[in-house]
């Protein structure tokens, strides 16, 4: 076997080894609505146990990219795995909270019901809830602070609370993998607490977290790892070796106004 035979088997492994280990692993990723594509030939390994932001401009397929993951969108080409193998068998390792802009806060449906349903794996079809699920329930809302708006409806609580009620729906499933989708976005201060509180907590049970999010500022604070996108993939890694000044250029493509923040030069959109 010559040296590049053996060079590529070895990076056939090393890739075989990558897909077996990460919670999350996508490879030539490509999603259009229309003619133009919104993602193209993204790749992905996103690792275990890490809490990871991602990261571009508006229009940057952040979002497209999860909802592809996750099979809410359907792409054109490429490959997803979660833990090894394919989507259908994990979907219960994964929670999912979307963004807030995208649900019918207009449904008929109490705070205690919204967080029910992160129980619909357990509770089947028959949806038959017993005084252990409610329990379970309540238990996930004291987490995020909201145990006192139970049987409030819905759509009459603040945008922050509903965050937080989608959060706790994500707990209630016990899940492996987090993936959620610009969770601070129009949230207040004490809220964007809560809410990194209880990331880190299961981040520091062993739990994965990614998180589309848009503000520069707290990345280093709330994250380890970031992966970069402007349509196509720009870098991913570690914060303090990926998170620099010319990433974030290269990535926001000089649309960032730069300031000076932790003493790395970036910037606010």
């Amino acid at each position: 076997m010559t040296h590049l035979e053996l060079a590529a088997d070895h990076g056939r492994m090393v890739e075989a080894e990558n897909l077996a280990s990460s919670p999350l692993a996508i490879r030539g990723l490509t999603v259009s609505y229309g003619e133009k594509p919104a993602i193209f030939s993204v790749d992905a390994t996103f690792e275990d146990g890490s809490m990871t932001a991602i990261i571009g401009p508006n229009g940057a397929g952040k979002s497209t990219l999860l909802k592809a993951a996750l099979g809410v969108v359907r792409p054109l080409s490429g490959r997803v795995t979660v833990y090894g193998g394919p989507l259908e068998g994990a979907r219960g390792r994964i929670a999912y909270v979307p963004q807030r802009a995208s649900v019918d806060w207009d449904f008929p449906a109490r705070v205690i019901d919204v967080v029910l349903m992160g129980l619909y794996r357990e509770l089947g079809l028959l949806a038959r809830v017993t005084g252990r699920h409610r329990s379970r329930a309540m238990d996930c809302l004291a987490r995020v602070g909201m145990e006192n708006f139970a049987h409030r409806q819905i759509g009459k609580l603040s945008g922050g609370q509903q965050q937080r009620v989608f959060l706790a729906r994500a707990l209630a499933q016990d899940a492996d993998l987090y993936l959620l989708d610009e969770p601070f976005a129009g949230v207040d201060a004490a809220t964007e607490k809560a809410i990194i509180d209880v990331l880190k907590a299961l981040n520091a049970g062993g739990k994965t977290v990614v998180a589309v999010h848009h503000d520069l500022a707290t990345v280093t604070e709330y994250f380890d790892r970031v992966f970069l996108i402007n349509v196509r993939k720009v870098g991913e890694g570690p914060v303090e070796s990926t998170f620099t000044g010319e990433a974030l250029q290269k990535a926001y493509g000089g649309r960032l106004a730069v300031t000076q923040i932790d003493g790395l030069a970036l910037g606010a959109v």
